[in-house]
């Protein structure tokens, strides 16, 4: 029953150790990369989403620019505490929470990661009481755009206006050039990485002879396990007797 046994294992073993011996060399020392660390980027890539005021759906904003980014103050599940813009001579940072499966994690510093567009709110104020004296006074206000807001069929634009954070109706000819910097470093990753199928020649210079090494000792060790394993039991030198 024994040899039996092992006449079955004996080559299951064998294809183990040599799969193991030979896998590539990316098999053994990949690892996953399941937690994330503060103070890195994630860009905006998903439709419609929004930045919260606090970990709560109902709280939402704004919707953050698609293609630009967003840095990581604390991850976590199902939201991340992130901020948005920076402090700065007409801009200010905000902090708020974006839901984490909607947010594209990357391992490089953007540099360009916020969109920083302004545009004129013009405002017409009726006055006078004359007829003969009535005018119109016109006031422009600058505004900092964050992102857009939607309620029902009207959109608007949350912004900053002088100081203070507020809501304005979007202009119809608001326009912004997207961040290419994602899809540009995509496009170099695909330019520089080798095919999984052709490693480098680095690379294989310095394991192909480890291999053929341990492929030699199995190679020698292999007949010699085996006929241990499977060798016939000793005859007696004489007959018994019945």
């Amino acid at each position: 029953m024994n040899r039996f046994l092992l006449r079955a294992l004996l080559p299951i073993y064998l294809f183990i150790v040599l799969t193991t011996a030979c896998a590539p060399p990316y098999f053994s020392s990949f690892k996953a990369t399941a937690e994330r660390e503060s103070g890195e980027y994630a860009c905006v890539l998903a439709e419609n989403t929004y930045f919260y005021a606090s970990a709560d759906d109902r709280r939402g904003l704004f919707v953050l620019p698609k293609t630009y980014f967003v840095k990581v103050i604390e991850y976590g599940s199902p939201y991340c505490k992130v901020e948005y813009l920076i402090d700065g001579n007409k801009t200010k940072r905000v902090v708020g929470y974006a839901h984490t499966d909607e947010l594209t994690f990357v391992d490089f510093t953007p540099k360009t990661p916020y969109l920083t567009h302004y545009f004129d709110v013009h405002y017409r104020i009726d006055g006078g009481e004359i007829e003969d004296d009535a005018f119109l006074t016109q006031i422009t206000v600058s505004c900092v755009y964050y992102g857009d807001f939607s309620v029902g069929s009207k959109t608007y634009c949350y912004v900053l206006r002088d100081g203070e954070f507020g809501y304005v109706p979007k202009p119809t000819n608001l326009s912004y050039l997207e961040n290419t910097e994602y899809q540009d470093y995509l496009d170099k990753l695909a330019t520089e990485s080798p095919p999984l199928s052709q490693p480098s020649t680095e690379t294989a210079q310095v394991e192909t002879p480890a291999q053929i090494a341990i492929l030699i000792v199995l190679c020698l060790l292999v007949p010699i396990l085996a006929a241990l394993i499977l060798k016939p039991p000793k005859r007696p030198p004489y007959e018994l007797d019945d």
